[in-house]
């Protein structure tokens, strides 16, 4: 099973306007996938123009945010490749596209780290810090999965969150369970991709 790390990915479009958006880069070699689902904004941004910015945050509210349509977060432009990073990454991977595999659900973006910087200390992710990112995956996958599925990652992630949570993360772990409540009362827009 390969390496994935759960980042902020920033693509542009032909006119240089910013998307960003939580993706789990997959390890490739020295280099990573990334994977967009069909269709996508980051998808068409990448065949538009083929560079990326992985941000690597400690705040969950981006990931929380992006999921549930809160993409307003600061940017600073990349150093190297066109596009932006988050303004409070702690670090930060730019990449280039060498090569596409075509898939007609997840094509995959064979990247290489052209510039990689880092701009903060970061002490890693809380208990509370982490259920809030799973609970990010999760909500992405509403509609894939069965309701006991879902009931029984909540239930367990929730423990985590009401021992550890602070501020930020139960204004993350709120949004997503807005999202997670407005796809049971079946609103077809909460098990969007993003």
């Amino acid at each position: 099973m390969p390496r994935i790390v759960e980042t902020i990915v920033t693509t542009t479009d032909a006119a240089g306007k910013a998307h960003i958006a939580p993706l789990g880069l997959i390890e490739d070699g020295d280099g990573w996938i990334i994977a967009p689902f069909m269709p996508s904004r980051t998808l068409d941004n990448l065949n538009a123009n083929p560079f990326a910015v992985a941000s690597h945050t400690g705040d969950v509210r981006v990931f929380a945010g992006c999921v549930t349509g809160r993409r307003d977060w600061p940017t600073v432009p990349a150093d190297e490749v066109p596009g932006v990073r988050l303004a409070d990454a702690v670090s930060h991977w730019e990449l280039a596209v060498g090569n596409v595999t075509d898939d007609p659900q997840r094509p995959r973006f064979h990247c290489k780290v052209v510039h990689a910087a880092s701009h903060a200390v970061w002490s890693g992710y809380n208990r509370a810090e982490a259920a809030v990112l799973e609970l990010a995956v999760l909500t992405t996958r509403l509609a894939m999965l069965p309701p006991e599925k879902i009931d029984a990652e909540l239930k367990y992630l929730e423990i985590a969150i009401s021992k550890t949570a602070g501020p930020r993360e139960l204004e993350a772990w709120g949004w997503l369970m807005d999202r997670v409540h407005a796809f049971r009362r079946g609103d077809a827009g909460a098990a969007r991709k993003t």
